[in-house]
Order: structure tokens, then sequence, then C-alpha cells
């Protein structure tokens, strides 16, 4: 169905919770964890209905684009680089996906993108406000 364009926007990175804790849990590599840890990702998304482009910008020039349908099987790529394929799902105004080895949401909440991602019981909250 055709819901409001709730997530398109451009997002930069503004806290985390648990970054240490998860990236530990799914195995990042230490290198990658110093990378990532309070990293000023802008992640940049574009809604049409129910299909998306999710892209994150990193410092130094790194992107990661996952192009997804809502409901519809997509590659998919990792924090860590690696390559699966995903079904994403709306539940209750989230995003809902399976990774590998985390479930991963995201919803945007007082105006802005707040993702969270579960591995074993470990739970990783990141926060971004919204730049444009």
């Amino acid at each position: 169905p055709e819901g409001t364009m709730a997530f398109s926007g451009k997002y930069e990175f503004e806290g985390d919770e648990n970054y240490d804790a998860f990236v530990q849990k799914i195995g990042l590599p230490s290198d990658k964890i110093e990378m990532g840890r309070n990293c000023k990702i802008v992640t940049e998304v574009v809604q049409n209905g129910n299909d998306f482009t999710w892209t994150q910008h990193f410092p130094g020039g790194r992107t990661t684009t996952n192009t997804f349908t809502v409901g519809s099987e997509a590659d998919m790529e990792t924090m860590g680089g690696r390559k699966f394929k995903a079904t994403v799902k709306l539940e209750d105004g989230k995003l809902v996906a399976d990774f590998p080895n985390y479930r991963h949401t995201a919803e945007i909440s007082g105006g802005k993108l707040v993702e969270t991602s579960t591995s074993s019981g470990v739970v990783y909250k990141r926060t971004s406000k919204k730049i444009a």
C-alpha cells in the first residue's frame, strides 16, 4: 500500500548505544570496528512507495547502497561488506530485515532515523538526525 514518504531524506549520525558489544558479537575485524566507532555516517534514503534506495556515506568517501522493495527478496550488503539476500518487511511502520547474523530494524521517530540491530540478545541502537 502507498504509505507516506516518511523515510526519504538525509540523516547524519548522532549517537549510538552498545556499539562495541554488538560488533564483537557479529565478528567484525578490529580495523573495521575502529573505523566504525562514532563514525559520522550520512544515511540517504530515497523512498518511492515500497521501493527504497538506502545509501550510507562513510567518511573518506566509501559508500554502501542497498536497493530493495518491501516484501521482495533483494541483494544486500552488511556493514562488514558481506553480500547476502534478504527480504525487507514493514512491521508497525518499521522496516525489518534479517541479516545473516543479526536482525535490523529502522524507523522514523521524532524526526530522527532510529536503527536497531539485535544479535544473540545484544541490541545496538544508532540514531541519526535529519539534515536534508
